[in-house]
């Protein structure tokens, strides 16, 4: 089948999903066959250490419309969403997870508003009883910081499980960056694009990949990749503590006039010491963080590299964006 002959592509990023594999093919295929006769899925196994190729090659023996591409290792969800965007062939992309949370039957909603004209149809979460308080609290705050420091506004509840048109994937192909936050980079694109409510489903089989710290560090690259706040903010904290030991020099001068000088004491030294090297060295670690980025970024390595390939996923991923390849193969 040539790439202009499908109409759906559902992208698929893995990691040792394997035991998920057979269920979720059994949910999809059907409500891909309701919606039209030209689908593929394209699984993108990021470095998993299980079963995972062997469950996908087993599935495209039975349907040679399921495909996947396999990194050397591990490189992260974002980059596989990447991959998959890379070689998806159709002319809309679904974006979904493999432990069935995200519920096929929507993908017929967004199929149905992708019709309608919308370039990005995205799925609304609608519950969070799952998660406990502080996780609640932590995406509650991330949410609040990205809407009022970032470059563009996330729609409450919205995640990579979404439909997007052609065009849109075109646009996001170009975007090489390393230090990806698919979420931001959905937002910033622009194009007409409407919300779906969904509940989320429990989870297959297995457990999350994510950790509270790797989704702290998920939120942490999403607020660095698009604000400059955490740069700017240290100009303002600076000003203040400049502010405070003005003050507090006017203060201990006038006091020396007025009552004669006493003896410092020796734990309020340590303590001011101690605070202000330590706002020093954050200060330091944010714009190190910047700088880092900025290394990897120059640096232009491939995002990722293709070891194996099932079924027949097009060599869209070699296709050249900037100056640099996006993809090495081995």
């Amino acid at each position: 089948m040539q790439s202009h002959d499908i109409e759906l592509s559902i992208v698929i990023p893995v990691f040792n999903e394997g035991p998920n594999i057979a269920p979720l093919c059994a949910r999809v295929s059907p409500v891909l066959d309701r919606i039209t006769g030209s689908w593929e899925i394209v699984f993108v196994d990021d470095g998993s250490a299980d079963d995972t190729m062997a469950r996908i090659a087993g599935e495209n023996a039975r349907d040679p419309r399921v495909g996947a591409v396999s990194f050397s290792r591990n490189f992260g969800k974002e980059i596989a969403i990447a991959a998959g965007l890379d070689h998806a062939r159709g002319r809309a992309v679904v974006i979904m997870d493999a432990d069935l949370q995200h519920p096929p039957e929507v993908i017929e909603t967004f199929v149905e508003r992708w019709r309608e004209g919308y370039v990005m149809v995205y799925g609304q979460r609608t519950d969070r009883e799952g998660e406990g308080p502080i996780k609640r609290g932590f995406a509650g705050a991330f949410y609040r910081l990205f809407e009022r420091f970032g470059e563009t506004s996330l729609p409450q509840g919205a995640g990579d499980f979404r439909l997007i048109d052609r065009k849109g994937v075109e646009v996001l192909r170009v975007l090489g960056e390393r230090a990806r936050f698919s979420k931001g980079l959905y937002a910033w694109i622009g194009f007409k694009h409407t919300g779906v409510p969904y509940v989320v489903a429990q989870r297959e089989h297995g457990t999350t990949k994510f950790s509270f710290r790797k989704l702290f560090r998920f939120a942490f690259d999403g607020i660095t990749s698009f604000s400059t706040m955490p740069l700017r903010v240290w100009t303002y904290v600076g000003g203040v503590v400049s502010a405070l030991a003005f003050a507090a020099a006017l203060f201990f001068a006038i006091r020396t006039v007025t009552f004669g000088s006493d003896v410092p004491g020796y734990p309020s030294l340590i303590v001011s010491i101690m605070f202000f090297s330590g706002i020093q060295l954050i200060s330091l670690g944010v714009i190190g963080e910047y700088i880092g980025r900025i290394f990897a970024e120059v640096k232009r390595r491939p995002l990722y590299v293709v070891a194996d390939r099932i079924g027949g996923t097009a060599e869209t991923g070699d296709a050249l964006t900037r100056d640099a390849p996006r993809v090495a193969h081995v």
